[in-house]
């Protein structure tokens, strides 16, 4: 398997993780967008809509997102937000 095929793979295990967070993020008038899934176990997302401006994105991104992620596809060994709002 070539390293594109698994990072696809990869890939789509996480968009499958995000799945159950979907509904929440929706209802709210947002979403999350995976960009991309490295060779090094990163994956990067970008948050869409009112999240990707809501003052409490740093506490969904890391309570909700990134756990799910880091549960379901333990190949990842970090994920990251390109777009994240910092809270005060």
């Amino acid at each position: 398997m070539t390293a594109t095929n698994t990072n696809d793979e990869l890939k789509e295990r996480v968009e499958r993780a995000l799945d159950a967070m979907r509904p929440y993020l929706e209802a709210d008038g947002g979403n999350v967008k995976v960009l991309e899934v490295t060779d090094e176990g990163l994956a990067r997302l970008e948050l869409l809509g009112s999240c990707g401006s809501c003052p409490m994105s740093a506490m969904t991104f890391k309570g909700g997102l990134e756990d799910a992620i880091l549960r379901a596809v333990p190949e990842v060994k970090k994920v990251e937000a390109v777009n994240i709002t910092a809270f005060a």
